[in-house]
């Protein structure tokens, strides 16, 4: 078990005060290994086990705690029973009807701190700001990163070079419970092929009540295949009506929807930089986890300019980054990150294998008359940098501690 510092310095704040702790993200991404971290962190801090009280929701010896009276009551009696400060962990909270109701009573009424975790981005985000009125905070947690990846990977083969670790992470992808099968590849895929299974199941067919599955599956195939490229509903739409499939655009986008609540799948808008407006339309969309995307649809290799793209995306989120997709004149910028005060553009490509791409990659920059970051990164071990835009190697780009 790595510490993910990345995430306990952002709740490190927060613990011991009267916010709700919300952990979120897709299916075992590690949402349960950073309540023990907390609980970890706790002791560390001189709090007794004693006082802490965890639940998974998901485990059927709690089946009868599944309402929000059941589990009020469970509580009251618990925490009669502790001395000093409740400290209470619920995992896969969504699983209990009205359970909003019961953890704002919890948090009213005992001397207690809170975290829960969840599986879907409506029922966390949409309940919790009309329930709790803003009494809690949020924090996202995502598949490993490069850097964490390595961190396992090296315990499984200390001899493996950089280059070797980053086509096992390509591959593979960063979903934690891989470290325990060696990054072994049948048995990867076969985990990775379960895990894409429930999360459909589980997170998007029976949350929705979806009856026809075979049309989500045609969704999410489309998806997969589009990963990073331009495209809206009715452009999906249109490919079933040609494949012979009449489907409404409503319909798609209520599909897409459901993916995007499940954090399967993540959507991107578009930004015009001149007009500095957000585009309505054809939004890019960016799979969770690209392991999951082998596993499940294959082809990272062949798309390997897509998955490189999909990389640097989702380790912009991971180090807090509001993402747009840049639009200046005809020129497209692939990210437009914002944090704080902070701001940086990136450029992801395969490789700059000839003068025309070259061209294409840093003349993405043309229009940007600001003096923020401006990186393109490639597989390239040789440094392009040029007229102030910074060329980085992917692999150093993902391991670099700040990119401002």
């Amino acid at each position: 078990m790595i510490k993910r510092e990345a995430y306990m310095s952002r709740i490190r704040p927060f613990i011991g005060n009267e916010l709700i702790k919300v952990l979120t993200g897709i299916r075992r991404s590690g949402k349960s290994v950073m309540l023990e971290l907390i609980q970890d962190e706790l002791v560390g801090q001189g709090v007794s086990p004693l006082q802490f009280v965890c639940i998974n929701f998901e485990n059927m010896n709690y089946a009868y705690l599944r309402t929000a009276e059941a589990l009020h009551y469970e509580m009251t009696e618990k925490i009669a029973g502790i001395e000093g400060k409740a400290y209470l962990f619920f995992d896969e909270i969504q699983e209990v009807v009205g359970w909003e109701r019961c953890v704002n009573s919890l948090r009213i009424e005992y001397d207690c701190d809170i975290y829960i975790t969840g599986s879907n981005a409506k029922l966390l985000s949409g309940e919790l700001a009309t329930s709790l009125s803003g009494r809690y905070v949020e924090f996202v947690v995502y598949p490993f990163s490069f850097d964490e990846f390595i961190m396992l990977y090296y315990e499984t083969s200390r001899d493996a070079t950089a280059h070797e670790m980053f086509s096992a992470y390509l591959a593979l992808g960063g979903m934690p419970y891989i470290s325990n099968l060696r990054y072994e590849a049948a048995p990867s895929q076969m985990y990775l092929q379960e895990l894409f299974n429930s999360i459909v199941l589980k997170d998007i067919i029976k949350r929705n009540n979806v009856r026809d599955v075979d049309l989500l599956e045609r969704i999410i195939n489309y998806m997969f295949a589009s990963t990073g490229t331009v495209f809206s509903a009715a452009s999906i739409s249109k490919y079933f009506k040609n494949e012979g499939r009449a489907v409404a655009p409503e319909t798609v986008l209520n599909y897409i929807n459901y993916c995007v609540d499940a954090y399967l799948i993540y959507r991107v808008r578009r930004q015009d930089l001149q007009g500095k407006k957000l585009l309505t339309i054809n939004e890019k969309y960016y799979v969770a986890d690209h392991g999951i995307r082998e596993a499940v649809f294959g082809g990272n290799m062949k798309d390997i300019n897509l998955i490189l793209e999909n990389i640097v995306y989702m380790e912009l989120l991971r180090r807090g980054y509001k993402v747009t997709v840049g639009k200046s004149g005809t020129k497209e910028i692939d990210f437009v990150c914002e944090r704080k005060n902070e701001m940086l553009y990136v450029q992801a490509a395969y490789l700059l294998a000839s003068d025309e791409t070259v061209a294409r990659e840093f003349g993405a920059y043309d229009g940007i008359r600001d003096n923020f970051p401006k990186y393109v990164v490639t597989l390239d071990e040789f440094d392009m940098s040029r007229r102030g835009i910074k060329h980085k190697n992917i692999k150093d780009f993902l391991l670099m501690p700040e990119w401002i």
